[in-house]
């Protein structure tokens, strides 16, 4: 049935209205007459028929309409929409999820494919989850449901949209790096320096590198498409330039130490040299090669030695002492020193001036580190271990009074856990200001005169109590030849600076070195909390039996005679028990880590000792 005659529009691609004929109830039909306008062909069906018949179809193509939007706007993902080839249109967020998984579960091969990079001409490949790169499935979910569709796109059109992809930039930057190696062009940081006095400046270059964000860029986009990258190096310039460089020299490290500062405070004033200023004024580049200012007031300090002295009070921590068989905790003192943040800040904006080169210093109440309460709760209440050794010559002898004088020194130190202890580093240089005398020490495998002599006898005795202690050993050297008043193997020497002892506190608890001496000996004590049944040694066999050589020497001052021994190779393996178990553990970091209440280290030890006969 044609209700729009022969004249009506081609078909399209509308939905087709099924229209129902009407009829009049009996009786006479009404007549009507042509509209104005209309050509009169005979009697017509009444308008309202002609205008129901009409508002029937226009309900049925907007019903029609409203089906199709219906459709057109089912899921949460637009229709027509897809990735990886996998179409998520018309799909709810967690199936359009499922869906994508499972498309990434049938390329999990071709994804794993090492990939092939190349920078700056040299070519490796590299294991994509070994840089972290992965598909973002519900971002990628996300960013396929908020895709721009228009209506009449959502019901005939398809977009693709592209996978979210994540890379770890550092492991990703990483492993360029290896590749690259040693062909990066770095940047030449801006730095100035001093020479004495006198600023000595290194001008900033550019140079080729990688860039993290352009790295990851690549590689992802290379990785989805399964072919070779090419990760390109990019030309950086360091953030200060020649230009301000030059100006930094000339209004800043010229001026500062053209003339002296004076340090005013309310007990006294302290006159800052030029070179105390060269050794503190530091001009640090950060990654950017941005050249920034500042005064180092622990190098200022050391530099102006003990005129500090004069104006501030240090503080004393909490000290430690055995009385009664007991350990004894006694409060520490507060001091007053100089507010270090002010006296940088104060003392960098008067540096360009030449004059009024004046700081005022402020003294602040500075209490100690370790107060009385904070050691009384370390734990330290039992003597764990004690070693002594022996020594002739009673305590007229120079090298007993160096024993002595570094037993004075370390007596009563508290180790905190966790950290660890520097005999160098706690004693500092040992000299003759310190008050060592001269004694014969080793040198190229031979005795002769040498300030602090003897002082390797009390390292060993330290070095012995640490190790029965079960604490760790950090760093010790044994020396080049073995004397037999120390135990074979667990023996260490110390010279300063570049021969140290270190242990490490490696338990939960406190440590206090109790160290005495007498005419003959010297003993250390460690006190803390037992955690240990025992410590003990086994010792393997002596072998490679080496004889002395004989060597004559000049006779004179630094001729020292001695008896030569044999020298010998042998492990020495410490054995630690805790609940009638031996126990070991790799390191202290991770005994504890896994929360053992207790542990140990068998270790190996070697050393073949050797000693010259020397006759003068």
């Amino acid at each position: 049935m044609t209700l729009y005659g022969e004249n009506s529009p081609p078909a399209d691609d509308r939905p087709t209205v099924q229209v129902t004929a009407v009829t009049w109830p009996d009786g006479p039909e009404p007549v009507t007459t042509a509209a104005p306008g209309e050509p009169d062909g005979g009697p017509r069906r009444p308008r309202r028929v002609r205008m129901l018949l009409a508002a029937g179809i226009t309900g049925g193509v907007l019903a029609a309409v409203a089906g199709a939007g219906a459709w057109a706007y089912a899921g949460d993902v637009p229709r027509g929409t897809s990735v990886l080839g996998t179409e998520l249109g018309g799909r709810s967020r967690a199936d359009a999820d499922r869906e994508l998984r499972a498309e990434l579960d049938r390329r999990a091969a071709t994804l794993a494919t090492p990939l092939k990079v190349t920078v700056d001409g040299r070519t490796a490949e590299i294991n994509p989850a070994d840089v972290g790169l992965t598909v973002d499935v519900p971002a990628t979910v996300a960013a396929a449901a908020e895709a721009d569709a228009h209506p009449v796109s959502r019901l005939v059109g398809s977009r693709t949209v592209e996978p979210v992809v994540t890379v770890d930039a550092d492991r990703l930057d990483d492993a360029l790096r290896k590749v690259l190696g040693d062909q990066a062009q770095g940047m030449t940081m801006p730095a100035i320096t001093y020479q004495g006095t006198t600023p000595k400046v290194v001008q900033p270059k550019p140079g080729l590198a990688l860039n993290p964000e352009r790295s990851a860029e690549v590689v992802r986009t290379g990785w989805m498409a399964g072919a070779p990258v090419t990760v390109p190096l990019v030309e950086t310039h360091p953030a200060t330039t020649a230009e301000e460089l030059d100006r930094m020299v000339s209004e800043l490290a010229k001026p500062a130490v053209a003339a002296p500062v004076t340090l005013r405070t309310n007990k006294g004033q302290v006159t800052i040299p030029p070179a105390a200023i060269a050794k503190s004024l530091r001009f640090g580049a950060d990654k950017t090669g941005k050249l920034t200012p500042s005064v180092d007031v622990k190098r200022l300090r050391a530099a102006l030695g003990d005129k500090l002295t004069a104006i501030e009070v240090p503080p004393k921590d909490a000290t430690m002492t055995i009385s009664g068989g007991r350990p004894t905790a006694k409060e520490g003192k507060a001091g007053q020193q100089l507010d270090t943040a002010a006296l940088g800040r104060d003392l960098l904006a008067v540096l360009p001036k030449a004059d009024g080169r004046e700081v005022t210093g402020e003294l602040k109440p500075t209490p100690p580190q370790l107060t009385g309460e904070e050691l009384a709760g370390l734990g330290i209440k039992e003597r764990v271990s004690t070693f002594t050794t022996r020594f002739t010559g009673g305590m007229a002898s120079s090298r007993s009074q160096n024993i002595a004088t570094i037993a004075r020194k370390v007596d009563g130190t508290v180790v905190l856990p966790g950290k660890t202890f520097s005999l160098n580093g706690h004693t500092g240089e040992r000299g003759y200001a310190q008050g060592y005398r001269d004694a014969p020490v080793i040198l190229d495998g031979k005795l002769v005169p040498g300030v602090g002599g003897g002082t390797s006898q009390f390292t060993t005795t330290l070095f012995n109590a640490t190790y029965y202690a079960g604490l760790e050993d950090v760093e010790h050297k044994p020396h080049s030849y073995w004397f037999d008043r120390y135990p074979a193997v667990i023996e260490s020497t110390i010279f300063w600076p570049n021969l140290d002892f270190k242990f490490r506190n490696n338990t939960e608890y406190g440590v206090l070195i109790d160290t005495s001496y007498t005419s003959s000996t010297i003993t250390v004590s460690i006190w803390s909390t037992k955690i240990y049944d025992s410590v003990k040694t086994e010792y393997g066999p002596r072998r490679n039996i080496t004889t002395p050589k004989q060597i004559h020497l000049t006779p004179g001052p630094s001729c020292i005679e001695t008896n030569g021994i044999n020298g010998f190779t042998q492990d020495a393996f410490r054995v630690i028990k805790k609940g009638g178990a031996v126990v070991t553990w790799p390191s202290a970091r991770s005994w504890r880590r896994s929360g053992r209440s207790a542990g140990c280290r068998s270790r190996s030890s070697r050393t073949t000792t050797r000693r010259c006969h020397c006759s003068c």
